[in-house]
C-alpha cells in the first residue's frame, strides 16, 4: 500500500511517500503554505498524484510523552486532512526525528540553505520509515 507522511510545520511542511510494497520511505517535497486550508488542498494533491491509500501525520509528543500546545495543533490538522482526502490518517509519535534528519544531513555534509530546504522532507521520511517498519512486526489496526 502506498502511505504518505507529513512532516507538519508552521513554516514548511514535510511530504514523504512510501512504493507499495512499503520496503522504502522517500522524500517528496516541502511545502511552504503557512495558511492550513491551502496546505491541505496541496497535501490532498500529493496524496492523489502518488496514489496513497493512507497518510501519517507526525505527532509532536514532549520527551515524557505528554502532548502540548503543537500536538493539539497536530491533531486538529489531522482532522481537516482526513475530511479533505478521505483515506485514513493515523498520527505518529514523532519524537527525535528532526535531530535524526539533521545527523543525516551533517553525515552528507548539507549545510546552509540547502539543510534548511530538506530538512523537513528528510523528517518526514523518518516518520514514515518507522512506521512502515513497525508495521511489518505488529499487527495495526484498522
Amino acid at each position: 500500500m502506498v502511505i504518505l507522511s507529513v512532516d507538519y510545520g508552521d513554516v514548511r511542511t514535510g511530504i514523504a511517500v512510501c512504493d507499495k510494497l512499503e520496503m522504502l520511505a522517500s522524500p517528496v517535497a516541502v511545502l511552504t503554505e503557512t495558511y492550513a486550508p491551502k496546505l491541505v488542498d496541496l497535501i490532498v494533491a500529493e496524496t492523489q498524484k502518488c496514489g496513497a491509500q493512507e497518510m501519517i501525520l507526525g505527532l509532536p509528543r514532549n520527551m515524557d510523552g505528554s502532548e502540548g500546545f503543537r500536538a493539539q495543533k497536530c491533531r486538529e490538522f489531522a482532522t481537516l486532512l482526513e475530511a479533505a482526502c478521505g483515506i485514513p490518517v493515523r498520527l505518529w509519535d514523532e519524537r527525535l526525528t528532526t535531530v535524526r534528519a539533521h545527523q543525516v544531513l551533517n553525515q552528507t555534509n548539507t549545510r546552509g540553505k540547502k539543510r534548511k530546504a530538506v530538512v523537513d522532507a528528510v523528517s518526514a521520511v523518518m516518520i514514515l520509515q518507522d512506521y512502515i517498519d513497525y508495521r511489518k512486526t505488529h499487527a495495526m489496526p484498522d
